[in-house]
Protein backbone atom coordinates (compact mmCIF):
# COMPACT_ATOMS: atom_id res chain seq x y z
CA UNK A 1 0.00 0.00 0.00
CA UNK A 2 1.26 3.41 -1.16
CA UNK A 3 0.48 6.49 1.16
CA UNK A 4 1.27 10.60 -0.19
CA UNK A 5 2.02 12.34 2.20
CA UNK A 6 1.68 16.58 2.72
CA UNK A 7 1.52 18.88 4.67
CA UNK A 8 1.57 22.67 4.78
CA UNK A 9 0.09 23.67 1.46
CA UNK A 10 -1.20 26.80 2.69
CA UNK A 11 -3.86 27.69 -0.27
CA UNK A 12 -1.15 26.28 -2.90
CA UNK A 13 -1.37 22.82 -4.37
CA UNK A 14 1.11 22.35 -6.97
CA UNK A 15 0.83 20.51 -10.29
CA UNK A 16 4.34 18.28 -9.41
CA UNK A 17 1.65 16.91 -6.38
CA UNK A 18 -0.27 14.70 -8.67
CA UNK A 19 2.54 13.18 -10.55
CA UNK A 20 4.64 12.61 -7.05
CA UNK A 21 1.17 10.98 -6.01
CA UNK A 22 0.59 8.84 -9.02
CA UNK A 23 -0.75 5.67 -7.84
CA UNK A 24 -1.11 6.38 -3.92
CA UNK A 25 -3.92 3.97 -2.28
CA UNK A 26 -4.52 7.14 0.50
CA UNK A 27 -3.25 10.69 1.30
CA UNK A 28 -2.45 12.00 4.55
CA UNK A 29 -2.75 15.94 4.93
CA UNK A 30 -1.03 17.41 8.05
CA UNK A 31 -2.78 20.30 7.93
CA UNK A 32 -2.19 24.44 6.75
CA UNK A 33 -4.33 23.30 4.06
CA UNK A 34 -5.61 26.95 3.39
CA UNK A 35 -8.26 26.25 1.04
CA UNK A 36 -10.74 23.67 1.35
CA UNK A 37 -10.37 22.93 -2.46
CA UNK A 38 -7.22 21.11 -1.83
CA UNK A 39 -8.68 18.87 0.15
CA UNK A 40 -10.80 18.33 -2.80
CA UNK A 41 -8.64 18.12 -5.10
CA UNK A 42 -6.47 15.65 -3.50
CA UNK A 43 -9.56 13.20 -3.42
CA UNK A 44 -9.46 13.14 -6.83
CA UNK A 45 -6.25 11.10 -6.40
CA UNK A 46 -7.43 9.32 -3.81
CA UNK A 47 -8.78 8.72 -0.39
CA UNK A 48 -7.82 11.86 2.02
CA UNK A 49 -7.41 11.96 5.65
CA UNK A 50 -6.72 15.43 7.03
CA UNK A 51 -6.03 17.10 9.92
CA UNK A 52 -5.99 21.75 10.67
CA UNK A 53 -3.25 23.33 11.74
CA UNK A 54 -2.82 26.50 13.39
CA UNK A 55 -3.46 29.18 9.99
CA UNK A 56 -6.87 26.94 8.85
CA UNK A 57 -9.80 28.86 9.23
CA UNK A 58 -13.41 27.68 10.18
CA UNK A 59 -14.12 25.98 7.34
CA UNK A 60 -11.24 23.76 7.11
CA UNK A 61 -12.18 23.01 11.03
CA UNK A 62 -15.75 22.43 10.61
CA UNK A 63 -14.30 19.53 8.12
CA UNK A 64 -11.30 17.72 9.68
CA UNK A 65 -10.35 16.97 13.21
CA UNK A 66 -7.12 18.52 15.29
CA UNK A 67 -5.61 14.36 15.40
CA UNK A 68 -6.37 12.03 13.05
CA UNK A 69 -6.18 8.14 13.72
CA UNK A 70 -6.51 5.33 11.30
CA UNK A 71 -5.17 2.02 10.43
CA UNK A 72 -3.83 1.40 6.51
CA UNK A 73 -2.13 -1.93 6.08
CA UNK A 74 -2.30 -2.93 9.12
CA UNK A 75 -0.17 0.06 10.71
CA UNK A 76 -2.13 2.30 13.34
CA UNK A 77 -1.67 5.86 12.07
CA UNK A 78 -1.77 9.48 13.92
CA UNK A 79 -1.90 12.54 12.12
CA UNK A 80 -1.42 15.76 13.66
CA UNK A 81 -0.52 19.32 12.42
CA UNK A 82 2.39 19.92 15.19
CA UNK A 83 1.19 23.29 16.84
CA UNK A 84 0.34 21.05 19.58
CA UNK A 85 4.22 20.03 20.43
CA UNK A 86 5.26 23.97 19.82
CA UNK A 87 8.23 22.74 17.97
CA UNK A 88 7.25 19.47 17.07
CA UNK A 89 10.07 16.83 16.91
CA UNK A 90 10.36 13.06 15.76
CA UNK A 91 10.42 12.20 19.31
CA UNK A 92 7.98 14.55 21.08
CA UNK A 93 5.37 13.25 18.60
CA UNK A 94 6.24 9.66 18.50
CA UNK A 95 6.45 9.96 22.26
CA UNK A 96 2.93 11.08 22.49
CA UNK A 97 1.85 8.65 20.06
CA UNK A 98 3.75 5.74 21.32
CA UNK A 99 0.76 3.08 19.87
CA UNK A 100 1.64 4.40 16.22
CA UNK A 101 3.78 2.60 13.73
CA UNK A 102 3.34 5.69 11.56
CA UNK A 103 2.91 9.34 12.77
CA UNK A 104 2.63 12.47 10.37
CA UNK A 105 2.90 15.53 11.44
CA UNK A 106 3.65 19.44 9.93
CA UNK A 107 4.29 22.77 10.93
CA UNK A 108 8.12 23.37 10.98
CA UNK A 109 8.05 23.19 7.16
CA UNK A 110 10.94 21.02 7.53
CA UNK A 111 10.77 17.74 5.99
CA UNK A 112 12.29 14.53 7.62
CA UNK A 113 11.86 11.18 8.15
CA UNK A 114 13.36 9.34 11.27
CA UNK A 115 12.61 5.94 13.16
CA UNK A 116 11.60 6.39 16.70
CA UNK A 117 11.83 2.59 18.60
CA UNK A 118 8.73 1.03 16.99
CA UNK A 119 7.38 4.54 15.36
CA UNK A 120 8.23 5.89 12.00
CA UNK A 121 8.04 9.94 12.02
CA UNK A 122 7.38 11.84 9.08
CA UNK A 123 7.27 15.70 8.35
CA UNK A 124 6.75 15.71 4.51
CA UNK A 125 8.16 19.54 4.60
CA UNK A 126 6.10 22.53 3.24
CA UNK A 127 4.21 21.61 -0.48
CA UNK A 128 2.97 25.06 -0.63
CA UNK A 129 4.67 28.82 -1.46
CA UNK A 130 8.55 28.34 -0.44
CA UNK A 131 9.45 29.77 2.66
CA UNK A 132 12.87 31.21 3.10
CA UNK A 133 15.32 28.22 1.45
CA UNK A 134 12.91 25.72 2.72
CA UNK A 135 12.90 22.74 0.68
CA UNK A 136 9.57 22.44 -1.17
CA UNK A 137 8.43 18.41 -0.58
CA UNK A 138 6.06 15.87 0.13
CA UNK A 139 6.74 12.49 0.76
CA UNK A 140 5.57 8.91 0.20
CA UNK A 141 5.00 5.94 2.30
CA UNK A 142 4.54 2.29 1.33
CA UNK A 143 3.21 -0.34 3.78
CA UNK A 144 4.29 -3.85 3.16
CA UNK A 145 3.48 -6.74 5.76
CA UNK A 146 2.72 -4.40 8.55
CA UNK A 147 6.02 -2.23 8.35
CA UNK A 148 6.80 1.51 7.01
CA UNK A 149 9.14 2.88 4.91
CA UNK A 150 9.15 6.37 3.54
CA UNK A 151 11.04 8.98 1.26
CA UNK A 152 10.73 12.10 0.24
CA UNK A 153 10.27 14.00 -3.03
CA UNK A 154 11.15 17.00 -3.80
CA UNK A 155 8.10 19.50 -5.29
CA UNK A 156 10.91 22.49 -6.94
CA UNK A 157 14.93 22.29 -7.57
CA UNK A 158 16.69 23.48 -4.01
CA UNK A 159 17.71 26.75 -4.61
CA UNK A 160 21.60 27.97 -4.48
Amino acid sequence: MNIGIISDTHGLLRAQVFEAFEGVDHILHAGDVGDPDILTELAAIAPVTAVWGNVDGSEIRARVPEVARLELGGVRIVIVHGMQFGSPTPQKVAAAHADAGLVVFGHSHRPLIQQVGPTLAVNPGSAGPRRFKDPVTVAVAEIENGTVEARLIPLLSPTP
